[in-house]
């Protein structure tokens, strides 16, 4: 009876230090985040990438569904009039999930709550009729604060309005494209965090604490052998040379490990059609052997391949 005793205040003991362990890394850090007030970049990133990246109910097998539209608008979506000013929204349609700043507004800290709420309109915001989002600005309590606004309840900005005067090159499929960057694991060798060492001369300023209100997950990466991509998009944004990097990383650095992600190019090129990748792959060994001048060149994407997604995501990171 004495040991099983000890037993017993041996597994509670366990227990206590489990649960302590468990609210200091999960727990306590949500209070804090959630009393941080979001950043532009955590707000951008939340609306251009919409709910749950990872595996979820709506998208089980990743393939990039229930995600919002980044758009670059350049006319009135009611009077198809030029706007002033170029605008960045964040198309949600019917049935979308919104992402946590909109379903639970206290995480986006003090300030940016308020006027969210109160200015913005987000409350108002319906998924089964979707919503068209925008980020604003306003003073709260003296200083200058971004917010989230909804266009539909603000100036009646419907999803089909602002998608019947986009073209298709001011669209951006970030939000599916961060759903391929956590399905093909890409966060196995890139970071989204630069340290805050030499980190800063070559990658970029690290994060701050509100960069992340509201993003799920953050794709941290537990590793780097490969270049850290948080600002990815303004070190290069040239499309042209990302498609030549997934397509085959030693087109453009000819010692890389990366391996291949041809495969999501899919079946079709942007004319439509039929990609032979053996024979482009023959064609580059010939290249690589000294047998060619020039590498094959690489196949346009079709504007709904996977890959068109991953490097709108890649552009996005800035």
């Amino acid at each position: 009876m004495a040991g099983f005793r000890e037993y017993k205040i041996g597994a509670r003991i366990f227990g206590l230090a489990l649960s302590g362990s468990m609210s200091i890394t999960l727990f306590f850090p949500s209070i804090n985040i959630a009393s941080t007030a979001s950043t532009d970049m955590a707000l951008a990133k939340q609306l251009a990438v919409g709910h749950e990246t990872g595996f979820n109910l709506d998208d089980p097998f990743l393939k990039g569904k229930n995600k919002p539209l980044v758009v670059s608008l350049k006319a009135d979506p009611k009077t198809g009039q030029p706007l002033a000013q170029q605008q960045t929204v964040f198309v949600y349609n019917a049935g979308t999930t919104f992402p946590a700043g909109i379903l639970h507004p206290r995480i986006l800290g003090t300030g940016v709550e308020e006027l969210s709420v109160q200015q913005g309109h987000i409350e108002d915001a319906r998924k089964d009729a979707g919503a068209v989002f925008a980020i604003n600005k306003a003073v709260y309590q003296g200083k200058q604060v971004s917010y989230i606004e909804d266009l539909t309840t603000i100036k009646g900005w419907t999803p089909d309005d602002v998608m019947k005067v986009a073209k298709d090159e001011d669209v951006s499929h970030a939000g599916a494209g961060k759903t391929m960057f956590v399905r093909e694991g890409c966060w196995w060798c890139h970071t989204l965090l630069p340290e805050e060492t030499q980190d800063w001369q070559v990658f970029g300023a690290p994060p701050m604490q509100g960069d992340f209100n509201g993003e799920s997950p953050t794709a941290f990466g537990s590793d780097r052998k490969a270049p850290d991509l948080l600002h990815v998009g303004s070190r290069n944004s040239s499309r042209e040379w990302m498609m030549m990097h997934f397509f085959n990383p030693r087109l453009v650095q000819p010692h890389s490990i990366m391996p291949r992600f041809d495969y999501l190019w899919g079946e079709k090129d942007a004319s439509g059609n039929t990609i032979d990748y053996a024979k482009w792959r023959s064609e580059y060994n010939d290249y690589r052997e000294g047998k060619r001048v020039t590498p094959p060149e690489v196949p346009s994407y079709a504007s709904n391949s996977e890959i068109r997604s991953l490097i709108d995501f890649m552009l996005s990171l800035k």
